[in-house]
């Protein structure tokens, strides 16, 4: 039997034995899980391993890749500027990025972006994984090109655009890059373990990723979700590569674990304050909440409701996340962030052995069913 460390509250001991099955099965390489409820770890379990050869554990300071979960700090960063008055949400992107006005875009705002409205979906093709690494290149690509939709009238998920769009809006308002703005911030004054990208130091205790099975697609050729889905196409398995990790990509290659992820996001969830820390006011949290989009992404394919900067609830999509004051979003294999504002509470979910599926997986939702049988 492999070992589940860590500390959990006895009414959320199926929490712990659903992380044993899954680590017990195989279904789980390794993983951490931590709910905090206003500020209590109220679970902070981890257990397995960082390698395939099971050589290697998982203690409690691996980290990993956790894909699309960065998108959910980008976010954060984008909402701090918000809060401080540096952007503002409705404000055309060309008032602070003037090159991204080209080819149509003029009028796309700033909430388009944060809610994947905004028609730039990913860069024009040919594009390859490399081009992702070239930050100013991409960035100036994509500031080219035309939308591949009318912006704002529907959802398509900005896979890897996401965080060169917003991060080119930190660096233009703050003169910082996204990996310094949310090292400098974000990560360092709430004490979290997490970066954009991964430092050299830290080698040693990153968790292998661990690719999913296949997902075949049949994508109409000239959709904006073929487009995207190769704009560009990625190998999970680049995530355990040295130029992956040194790259500044706010969609897509935060590091970190179940416990750093939630103290950041545990922002939203409390309200916008953690430990005397206040990264956002009320009125920036209610921000979240404003429905830009809500039905089929154009991309994805998912019955999605998206706020500013976070998907909210819609049954249809997420089933075991109830409906609320919610905001969450998901990384590709399966991670998951939950921040509920009517609970004060933060569920992060991190695991190196990835599932099939666009938006969760079995195993996330097993853990989040839980959690909510607990706290009732």
């Amino acid at each position: 039997m492999t070992a589940v460390h860590g500390t959990a509250r006895p009414r959320f001991d199926a929490v712990r034995a659903a992380l044993q099955e899954n680590l017990d099965s195989g279904e789980e390489l390794g993983a951490s899980l931590v709910v905090d409820i206003d500020g209590e770890r109220v679970v902070d379990l981890w257990g397995g391993h960082r390698d395939r050869a099971r050589t290697l554990a998982w203690d409690e300071h691996t980290v990993t890749n956790v894909w699309s979960v960065t998108k959910t700090v980008t976010s954060l960063a984008a909402l701090v500027l918000v809060d401080s008055g540096d952007l503002d949400v409705h404000a055309p992107v060309a008032r602070y990025w003037p090159e991204f006005a080209a080819n149509g875009k003029q009028d796309v705002q700033v909430r388009h972006l944060l809610a994947h409205t905004s028609g730039v979906a990913g860069l024009d093709g040919p594009a390859t994984v490399t081009d992702l690494y070239d930050t100013e290149e991409a960035t100036a690509r994509l500031a080219r090109q035309a939308p591949w939709w009318r912006p704002g009238t529907a959802s398509g998920y900005h896979i890897f655009s996401y965080g060169h769009l917003i991060g080119e809006l930190v660096r233009r308002t703050t003169g910082r890059s996204l990996k310094e703005f949310v090292a400098e911030e974000i990560a360092g004054p709430l004490a979290a373990d997490f970066r954009i990208g991964a430092d050299e130091r830290d080698r040693h205790r990153i968790a292998e990723v661990v690719p999913p099975p296949p997902l075949a697609l049949d994508l109409p050729p000239g959709s904006p979700a073929a487009k995207a889905m190769n704009g560009p196409a990625v190998d999970a398995a680049v995530a355990n590569t040295p130029r992956w990790r040194a790259a500044d990509i706010g969609a897509a290659n935060g590091h970190g674990n179940a416990r750093s992820v939630a103290r950041i996001l545990s922002v939203l969830a409390r309200g916008g304050e953690t430990d005397g820390s206040r990264l956002l006011g009320p009125r920036t949290v209610d921000t979240v909440f404003s429905v830009q989009a809500d039905g089929t992404d154009l991309v994805n394919g998912l019955p999605l409701r998206w706020g500013v900067g976070y998907a909210l609830p819609r049954s249809q999509a997420v089933p075991w996340i109830p409906d609320g004051r919610i905001a969450f979003w998901g990384g590709w294999g399966g991670s998951m962030i939950i921040m509920d504002l009517d609970r004060r509470m933060t569920i992060s979910y991190v695991m190196n052995r990835m599932s099939a599926g666009i938006l969760g997986s079995a195993r996330s939702a097993a853990y989040v069913r839980a959690v909510y049988d607990a706290v009732g």
